[in-house]
């Protein structure tokens, strides 16, 4: 099974200069746990904040999320592997770079992203079809 099989196509995405109080509102509106860091410049450049970063970086330290800027604490650079990248190599990657999501590019876009949950389905599908790369 390859990545491009389970990657979620409908990313979210904050720029680098909003509010950390601007991504929680759009994480809980949405009810998602990370968006996409767009930073300013070409290419990918970019990084991602998750609920966790907002948890343990801001909140639990008293910051007010009014106050700090998502491109502070967002990881940067995101992880990328192509759209044809095997499932079991996602997984690898994911451990190897303590990663919950590996986004899926092409060229200089990214065009999905991949998380744990996707990988465990993709486990159960191949499981399905009988299939026993992973």
């Amino acid at each position: 099974m390859k990545a491009q099989e389970l990657m979620t196509t409908k990313i979210e995405s904050v720029d680098a200069d909003r509010t950390v109080y601007d991504a929680v509102e759009k994480m809980v509106d949405r009810r998602i746990r990370s968006l996409l860091v767009k930073f300013p410049g070409k290419g990918l450049n970019h990084g991602i904040i998750t609920a966790r970063d907002i948890v343990f970086k801001v909140l639990a330290n008293g910051l007010n999320p009014n106050d700090v800027k998502v491109g502070k604490i967002a990881s940067k650079p995101v992880a990328c592997i192509d759209k044809n990248t095997a499932m079991n190599e996602v997984a690898s990657l994911m451990e190897q770079k303590k990663n919950a999501r590996i986004f899926v590019c092409e060229g200089e876009k990214i065009i999905g992203v991949i998380s744990l949950m996707d990988v465990m389905a993709g486990a159960l599908i191949m499981r399905a079809r009988g299939e026993h790369d992973f």
